[in-house]
């Protein structure tokens, strides 16, 4: 693991036969692969669309408004941040144009993966790119499905605003932290915490 300076949340080191990959590059995603970041072998993996940013352009760590958020929202509802994982649909953080329908199907494979390996009792889906992209239904709407449980490649799944859209729609946090807590009362009754 190598910590990282911007939320204290350790990040995970991408794996050798993803690192190889650069299928993403092709698709038009140029920036550093990361592959998740906090406990990897937590029960309770929370997916986002992108790693976001980690630096600023003089490449001194920074903590994006998404990561704040959803460490708040975390804070808020009691779910410890040493107990859960973050990974990501796309596993570099888009810095220009790119090919989205090419590049989501491309790293799906080892969002899978990484599923598959890691074994988590519980995801979050976080936004409507991630909800989309994990039900393989464009019409998909966070705010259609949230207070629902899904299923993703077998285990149980919530949804949840985009923490993003949550800190530029302040309105929506009581929703958000509705559905954290949600997955909080489903981990409690699993016996997860």
């Amino acid at each position: 693991m190598i910590y990282s300076p911007c939320d204290g949340l350790p990040e995970e080191v991408v794996p050798a036969e993803a690192a190889a990959c650069h299928m993403c590059k092709e698709a038009g995603l140029h920036s550093r692969m990361i592959w998740g970041e906090g406990n990897s072998e937590a029960a309770v993996y929370f997916i986002l669309d992108n790693p976001g940013a980690r630096e600023s352009r003089e490449g001194d760590p920074v903590v994006c408004g998404t990561r704040q958020t959803l460490l708040q929202g975390l804070a808020d509802t009691g779910i410890p941040a040493d107990q859960v994982y973050v990974t990501y649909l796309l596993k570099r953080r888009p810095l220009r144009a790119y090919d989205k329908p090419a590049a989501r199907k491309l790293c799906m494979q080892h969002l899978h993966a990484q599923v598959q390996a890691g074994q988590p009792k519980l995801l979050c889906a976080l936004g409507n790119v991630v909800l989309q992209s994990l039900l393989a239904n464009e019409e998909a709407e966070v705010k259609q499905l949230r207070g629902q449980w899904l299923e993703f490649s077998g285990i149980p799944m919530n949804t949840a605003y985009h923490p993003l859209a949550v800190r530029r729609r302040p309105v929506l946090y009581n929703k958000f932290i509705e559905d954290l807590r949600l997955l909080a009362e489903q981990a409690r009754n699993r016996g997860i915490w």
